[in-house]
C-alpha cells in the first residue's frame, strides 16, 4: 500500500493536533481518516488515532458521517476508547453501541471506570444490558447493577463505585501500604473514606494530611467528619450545587443508611453542570432535549407541541384584538405601532424570565427572597418603561404629527414592560410551585402575557383616548 495515500503530509506527528483555528476537526485530518478508513488501514489508524484523548476521539466520531464511524470503531478492534462514547451525543453513542457486538462492549468495559460504564449502559433495552453485566466480573457487575438500580439523573447513576475506604484505627502507615500494594484502587482520588464494620461513613482524610502525618498516627486522629455526604437519591443538579457551595474536589455518596457506596468527583460534576446548562438553554427555547445529530422527524417530535401550544396563545391575543377592528379602521397609525408595544415587552418579560429560571436552577431564588425579587423587577419595569416610553412617544408624536398618540402609546409602553418584567418573574414561580418545568413553559406564558397587555392596553387607551371605536 501506498502510505502517501493515506496521510496528508510527511510529518504524522502533526496529526495529533486535530483541531484548527476554529476549534473543529480539521478538514485534512479528517480526509487522513477518512482515506485512512476506505482503505481498510487500520495500522495507520492505531497510530494517528487511537491514542487520541477520549474528548477528542469523540469530536472526531461525530464529525465523521455514520458509516465511516462504525468502520473506523471495527478497525480500532481492542484499541478503541470506550470512554470517547461518554463525551458524543446520545443518539451518536446509540449509533455506534447497537452496531458492536455484546462481547466487544463487555470487553471494552474492563477499562472503563463504573460511571462511564453505567452512563453507557442506561440508553440500552434491559436485554443487552443483561447480557452485557453477565459477562463482566461478579463484584464489577454487582456494582454496575446497584448503580443502575437509582433514579436517572441521581447522584447515584453519577458516582464512581471505586473508592479508598478505611477503618479509623489504621494507622497512618497501614494505609499507605494498603494504596501501595493493592492493584484494585482506582487510579486517581484526593480522599481516603473512613468507614465502621458495617460500612457506614464515618468521615474522610486527604491525601495531603496522610502524607504530612507520621506512620504511627491513627486515621481517626486525621481524619474530619464528612459534613457534605450526598444521598445516592439526590437530583443531580442539587449535588452539583452542593459542589460549587463548598469548593468540593470529591464528595461520598451514601444510601439510605448512611453506608458509603460510591463518590462524586469534580470531573463528573462539571459534566453535570454542562449538561443541566445546556438543558435550561433548549428548554427556554421549547426544544426539549434535542441534540445536533437528532433527525429530522425527531426534532420536528421534540418541537412542535409547544409550537402548538403557542399557536392557541396567539389566536387568544388575536380574539383580543379583533374587538378593537373599529379602532384599527378609523386609526391606521394604532396599527403600525401596535407591534412595537408587544414587542418590546415581549422582550423585557423575557430578560426577566432568563434569569429567573437561571436562579430556580441554582436555588438562588426561593420564597425567602421572592418578595424582594418581584419588588425590583416592577421598579426596573417603571424605570425601563419610562426610558423607552420616552423615545417612543416622541418618534410616534413626530411621524404622525399627533401628541396625544404619542402620550397614548407612550402609557401603553409603561404599563406593558410593567407587566412584563412582574410576569417574567411570577410565571416560572408558579409554575415551578406547582411542579411544571419553568425553564420549557415559561416563555409562551410570558409571552402572552406580554401580548395581551400592550395589545389590549394600548388598544383600548387609544380608544378611549380619541373616543373611538
Amino acid at each position: 500500500m501506498d502510505e502517501t495515500a493515506t496521510r496528508p503530509d510527511e510529518n504524522a506527528a502533526t496529526l495529533a493536533d486535530i483541531y484548527g483555528e476554529d476549534g473543529a476537526v480539521r478538514a485534512d485530518f479528517l480526509a487522513h481518516v477518512g482515506a485512512a478508513i476506505a482503505d481498510r488501514d487500520s495500522l495507520t489508524l492505531k497510530r494517528d488515532v487511537a491514542e487520541l484523548h477520549e474528548t477528542e476521539l469523540a469530536d472526531l466520531l461525530e464529525a465523521l458521517i455514520p458509516a465511516q464511524r462504525q468502520a473506523l470503531v471495527h478497525l480500532l478492534g481492542a484499541d478503541f476508547d470506550f470512554e470517547a462514547l461518554t463525551e458524543v451525543d446520545e443518539a451518536i453513542r446509540l449509533e455506534i453501541v447497537e452496531h458492536l457486538p455484546n462481547e466487544q462492549i463487555a470487553e471494552g468495559f474492563k477499562d472503563l471506570d463504573s460511571d462511564d460504564a453505567v452512563y453507557i449502559l442506561e440508553d440500552l433495552d434491559d436485554a443487552d444490558r443483561d447480557e452485557i453485566l453477565a459477562q463482566l466480573p461478579f463484584t464489577e457487575r454487582v456494582r454496575l447493577k446497584r448503580a443502575l438500580a437509582y433514579p436517572e439523573e441521581s447522584a447515584g447513576r453519577r458516582m464512581a463505585t471505586e473508592f479508598v475506604a478505611v477503618p479509623p484505627f489504621w494507622s497512618v502507615g497501614q494505609t499507605i501500604d494498603y494504596m501501595r500494594d493493592d492493584k484494585d484502587l482506582p487510579e486517581t482520588f484526593s480522599q481516603v473514606f473512613v468507614i465502621d464494620p458495617t460500612f457506614r461513613l464515618v468521615g474522610a482524610v486527604d491525601l495531603d494530611r496522610i502524607l504530612r502525618a507520621k506512620r504511627d498516627v491513627k486515621i481517626e486522629a486525621v481524619m474530619h467528619e464528612t459534613r457534605h455526604a450526598i444521598p445516592a437519591t439526590m437530583d443531580q443538579e442539587e449535588a452539583a450545587q452542593i459542589f460549587e457551595q463548598y469548593d468540593l474536589l470529591s464528595a461520598a455518596v451514601v444510601d439510605e443508611a448512611e453506608r458509603l457506596v460510591g463518590v462524586l468527583t469534580i470531573d463528573d460534576i462539571v459534566d453535570v453542570i454542562q449538561a443541566e446548562a445546556e438543558e435550561d438553554i433548549l428548554r427556554l427555547g421549547g426544544v426539549g432535549d434535542e441534540e445536533l445529530s437528532d433527525t429530522v422527524i425527531e426534532t420536528s417530535r421534540s418541537r412542535i407541541p409547544w409550537l402548538l401550544v403557542n399557536l392557541v396563545t396567539a389566536f387568544i391575543s388575536s380574539t383580543f384584538i379583533g374587538l378593537f377592528d373599529a379602532t384599527i379602521e378609523q386609526m391606521v397609525a394604532v396599527a403600525v405601532l401596535m407591534p412595537i408595544v408587544a414587542s418590546l415587552g415581549g422582550n423585557a418579560g423575557t430578560q426577566t424570565m432568563t434569569v429567573t429560571v437561571r436562579a430556580l436552577s441554582t436555588g438562588d431564588l426561593d420564597i425567602y427572597n421572592a418578595g424582594r425579587i418581584v419588588r425590583r423587577e416592577a421598579l426596573v419595569g417603571v424605570m425601563n418603561g419610562a426610558v423607552v416610553a420616552i423615545l417612543v412617544g416622541a418618534v410616534a408624536a413626530a411621524r404622525y404629527g399627533n401628541v396625544e398618540l404619542g402620550v397614548v402609546i407612550a402609557v401603553a409602553m409603561i404599563l406593558n414592560l410593567i407587566v412584563a418584567a412582574v410576569a417574567g418573574i411570577l410565571i416560572p414561580l408558579l409554575l415551578d410551585r406547582y411542579g411544571a418545568d419553568p425553564a420549557i413553559s415559561s416563555s409562551i406564558f410570558v409571552t402572552m402575557a406580554t401580548d395581551l397587555t400592550g395589545f389590549i392596553g394600548f388598544l383600548g387607551l387609544a380608544t378611549w383616548w380619541f373616543g373611538l371605536g
